[in-house]
């Protein structure tokens, strides 16, 4: 490594009775990339909050090119060139890239803006980086992916020398994170310094010079990504041998849940068309398609939180008409939406107030919620989904996002559906977490619970789903059997092709 131009050295962070991070050291080399490894909730974005000036540590010092970073200062970090690309974007829809890239730049006093000035170093900084987008191009008009390219152009606007991004393909497809990790590259070899945190441990192989793993809020080990591997790796993660489950054969039931001819408009705009299949007891059907395609607003149908324009629903065989929220619950639906922020949890509410809140008749009396009761069931979630970073009493904003959603199955599972709409269920989880909801989701199948899943990713739509149907520009593919099918198979259904599907689905 080069003379390094970030030094964290001795860094520790308490967030009440959790010790977030304890004494890291590490440090980045001019050039250099470094993945930042470890389970959800083992200090990563904690210790990438503190270099960025989010946090005071508790003890410890950032160095950057040997002089000392002023601690709880963004602009300070930024000021030094230190860049940070969040996991969930800091953009506003409703205004233009150039005007995204410029806000917090100028100072308030100055009674015209630098317009031209400011147009010219964005497209420069945009084509020495190959990061092409439209300066006038409003931000709502673009894809997650282009989207994506704003917040690192903003960073680099900031003449940003050092450049963190937490989880940087959480929301992108595979050709987008393809594309982006090669521009990655071509940054470093232009001398910019990289830090990105991933639990995806083929990217973090693929992209990385170095990897340093976090286990626990504790550095556990430092690798040369040309000498480790994926297995060694998840088990420096989660202290074991990390295995996934194996789907086992299974016979499903009845039919629990039928779509016909299904329509959404949302806008005027049609985002559904003539959706139809059929949901047995004790499988898993599998929706698998590029983000973008209709998934959203599928799961929120029959989650109860958008109604149908057309088309029928039929649950347990009885036709039913809209549903909200309150008739999912009754009818033992449980719902792991995508956006797990938005949709699935309350931050400022504590984790025992999350994990009733769908169910709040059954944890009250006389019109008053039962604490003590609510706090016993979140703790039974704790301790049998493994859930870390804090008691039932403490915020939910303050878990990471692997252990919000370990909160999410648990509170559905726990309570043992019928129906399981489970939508991105693994997104964002490190390897432990995965094989975690696997196991779960599973063990669900094989209980009699009816399993959609909704997701954007091959391996796990082949590892889980017994039958498995491609969502494209709002239609549904038909059904195949998980046992015909392969990447090759799935990347051309996902593309539009079904000519092959009828075929397969009837060879011998």
């Amino acid at each position: 490594m080069t003379t390094p131009v970030l030094d964290i050295i001795g860094v520790s962070k308490r967030f009440g009775d959790t010790l977030a991070n304890d004494g890291i050291s590490m440090s980045l080399g001019k050039g250099e990339i470094v993945a930042l490894l470890g389970e959800n909730g083992a200090g990563k974005t904690t210790l990438m909050s503190i270099l960025f000036g989010h946090y005071v540590p508790d003890d410890g010092q950032i160095r950057i090119d040997g002089e000392e970073l002023p601690p709880g200062k963004p602009r300070a970090a930024i000021g030094a060139g230190v860049g940070m690309v969040h996991q969930h974007f800091s953009l506003a829809s409703n205004l233009t890239v150039l005007e995204n890239v410029m806000t917090g730049t100028e100072q308030l006093w100055k009674l015209w803006s630098a317009t031209q000035q400011a147009r010219r170093k964005l497209v420069r900084i945009a084509e020495r980086f190959g990061l092409k987008v439209d300066p006038d191009a409003r931000l709502g008009d673009l894809s997650v992916g282009e989207q994506q390219r704003v917040e690192i152009l903003k960073a680099l606007y900031n003449d940003a020398r050092i450049l963190i991004l937490d989880e940087p393909t959480a929301v992108l497809t595979n050709i987008e994170a393809e594309r982006l990790f090669a521009t990655l590259k071509d940054m470093a070899r232009q001398g910019l310094s990289l830090i990105f945190i991933s639990h995806k441990l083929d990217e973090v192989m693929a992209t990385a010079h170095r990897i340093v793993v976090l286990r626990g809020g504790k550095v556990v080990a430092e690798r040369k990504a040309s000498e480790s591997n994926k297995a060694e790796l998840a088990e420096l993660m989660v202290g074991r041998r990390v295995m996934r489950p194996v789907r086992e054969p299974s016979t499903p039931g009845a039919v629990v849940l039928e779509v016909r001819d299904l329509g959404v408009r949302i806008g005027g705009v049609e985002r559904l068309k003539d959706i139809g299949f059929a949901l047995r007891e004790g499988e898993v059907l599998g929706i698998i398609g590029v983000s973008g395609n209709g998934q959203v607003p599928l799961a929120r149908v029959l989650s109860g939180t958008l109604a149908r324009t057309s088309g029928e629903l039929l649950l347990y065989g009885e036709a039913v008409g809209h549903l909200s929220v309150g008739d999912v619950v009754d009818a033992g639906i449980g719902r792991v939406p995508e956006d797990r922020n938005g949709e699935g949890v309350i931050g400022e509410m504590s984790i025992w107030e999350n994990a009733v809140l769908e169910r709040l008749p059954a944890y009250s009396h006389n019109g008053l919620v039962d604490r003590k009761a609510g706090m016993a069931f979140a703790r039974s979630i704790i301790d049998a989904f493994d859930v870390r970073g804090g008691t039932p009493a403490s915020r939910t904003r303050l878990l990471s996002g692997g252990n919000m959603q370990k909160l999410i199955l648990g509170r559905n599972l726990s309570h043992r559906p019928r129906i399981l709409i489970a939508a991105q269920p693994a997104r964002g989880l490190d390897e432990g977490a995965v094989a975690a909801v696997h196991t779960r989701i599973l063990e669900a199948r094989k209980a009699g619970t009816a399993v959609l899943l909704i997701s954007e990713d091959l391996d796990e739509v082949i590892s889980l789903a017994d039958r498995i149907q491609a969502i494209v520009g709002g239609r549904l593919s038909p059904p195949l059997d998980a046992g015909r099918v392969d990447a090759r198979r799935l990347g051309l259904m996902m593309s539009g092709d079904w000519s092959h599907v009828a075929e397969a689905a009837h060879a011998p």
